[in-house]
């Protein structure tokens, strides 16, 4: 088994978003979780709806934000994949009711990791975004210590 992935990728812009989701995208397999953590306004709702963009191949997809519904489905190519936004959750034991069970026999994204708790999937790749710039990024990313690194 190889060392975990632990790599920092500079987001000037939009494009260089989309290309990390593309990156991402091609190597997801179902039973995957992603984590998306950082600040409001970071771009993390950004990065996953570039993410099932990539998995669907339409770039058009619509996908808003699940910060009122708490989680939203998309059906793709390699399975189904749920997008949560955990941010006004107090914690885990919500998750039961939005079928965080059933979702992670997909694939799941999630935004606020944090309210995750015990609940965090170990095997999760993590990208922590921070704001270095007006329009740019940094994502800092960690975890699937089975497959090789990502760069767009």
């Amino acid at each position: 088994m190889s060392a975990a992935l632990a790599t920092a990728i500079t987001l000037p812009d939009e494009a260089a978003t989309m290309a990390l989701a593309g990156a991402v995208a091609a190597r997801l397999r179902p039973g995957d979780a992603i984590l998306l953590d950082g600040p409001l306004g970071a771009g993390k709702s950004a990065l996953a709806r570039a993410i099932l963009r990539a998995l669907t191949a339409d770039p058009a997809l619509d996908v808003p934000s699940p910060s009122y519904t708490l989680a939203q489905t998309y059906d793709t190519p390699i399975g189904p994949v749920t997008h949560f936004d955990l941010w006004r959750l107090d914690g885990p034991d919500a998750l039961d009711e939005l079928g965080w069970d059933e979702a992670r026999e997909g694939i799941v994204i999630v935004e606020w990791p944090d309210r995750l708790a015990d609940l965090t999937p170990q095997d999760a790749l993590r990208i922590a975004i921070t704001i270095t710039g007006a329009t740019a990024r940094r994502a800092d990313i960690t975890g699937w210590t089975d497959r090789p690194g990502i760069s767009p």
